[in-house]
């Protein structure tokens, strides 16, 4: 997911939400609540707002990666941070470490507002500890003039009228997951013949493929260098910001997706106050202009009619899964057949 794009909030407005170093410990008044997470993850209207409707000052500590955020969350033993934001695979950890308490869903009161697809991921499979907050989702984009035939997935992407005409991103995970899917299996498959499969699979796209690289893949698609592309989400939203007649595909074998959650600290400062956030935060309106403001795709079912239509995924796409670790065999398994892969593709 791309959050480099909101690097640059305002300094008053950094001020004005009690913004304070990445990882600094903090000491929160009864009528203070902690966020952690990374920055520019809210609009100030929003935290504002807040602020107003409850009489609770939000202190803003934010951190640049998980894994700094688990570091610190343990060295607090649970403690110090109200709420926090971070990713669907360093949570899982957190919640191992007992870092997590569960989500009082009575005190969470709009829990079901939220999108099911999202939900019931193996870091949180009976949705106990987690509240998504926003989705990554790489998706194939096109041009319509270009390309003579309707593309509905990945299985798409091996069309041999597509010779030489496929810009892919570059995280060997990602595209050899979608190759996974593409031959109906999950995208973190751990059998090493399996997976062998995926390689031979994976040979088969390189006469296809025109360029593998990960910044600013969209400008071969604009440029016409490429005629489809797969691209991370902030490369979908500038393509179509670009071209706004480029075709997107939510494949119609299932997503590969990176999902944000909010959760509480297991020993947070302020529970209560934390369960009003969180709960505040999946109000559809308050969502939807939280979404607007970030760009990644709305995991509160209740706002979708209230966003930008680009980040709802459409009602037919019932299913995604996310990259999860792997065993070190596995791991390596998928490192060799990437190289061949790239290899092939020279």
């Amino acid at each position: 997911m791309n959050r480099l794009k909101k690097m640059m909030i305002a300094a008053a407005g950094m001020l004005a939400l009690g913004t304070i170093l990445p990882g600094t410990a903090v000491q929160a008044a009864d009528d203070e609540l902690v966020l952690f997470t990374w920055e520019g993850m809210f609009p100030q209207e929003v935290l504002d707002s807040f602020t107003e409707e409850t009489g609770i000052k939000i202190i803003y500590s934010n951190f640049d990666t998980d894994e700094t955020m688990l570091e610190k969350l343990a060295m607090a033993k649970g403690g110090d941070y109200d709420v926090v934001i971070a990713d669907d695979y360093i949570i899982e950890q957190a919640v191992r470490e007992g870092l997590v308490a569960e989500i009082d869903k009575e005190a969470v009161s709009n829990f079901g507002n939220i999108n099911p697809l999202y939900q019931s991921q193996t870091y949180d499979p009976e949705n106990k500890y987690t509240v998504p907050y926003g989705a990554g989702i790489p998706l194939i984009v096109y041009d319509p003039d270009e390309v003579d035939f309707e593309i509905k997935g990945y299985n798409d992407l091996w069309n041999p009228e597509l010779e030489d005409s496929v810009a892919l991103t570059a995280n060997y995970r990602v595209i050899c997951g979608i190759t996974n899917i593409a031959l109906g299996k999950s995208m973190n498959e751990e059998d090493a013949s399996s997976i062998e499969e995926t390689g031979e699979k994976l040979i088969e796209l390189a006469p296809n493929v025109r360029m593998i690289q990960d910044d600013n893949t969209q400008n071969a698609l604009l440029n016409g260098e490429a005629s489809v592309a797969f691209l991370y989400t902030s490369q979908v939203t500038a393509a179509l910001a670009e071209d706004p007649d480029l075709q997107v595909v939510y494949p119609e074998e299932g997503l590969g997706f990176g999902i944000m959650n909010m959760f509480i600290p297991s020993q947070a400062p302020d529970r209560e106050a934390a369960e009003k956030f969180i709960n505040y935060i999946l109000e559809p309106e308050v969502a939807a202009e939280c979404f607007n403001y970030m760009g990644y795709y709305c995991t509160t079912k209740a706002a979708d009619e209230l966003v930008d239509p680009a980040l709802v995924v459409p009602e037919n796409v019932t299913h995604g899964e996310f990259v999860e670790n792997v065993s070190p065999e596995a791991e390596e398994a998928y490192s060799r057949i990437w190289t061949e892969f790239k290899d092939a593709c020279e």
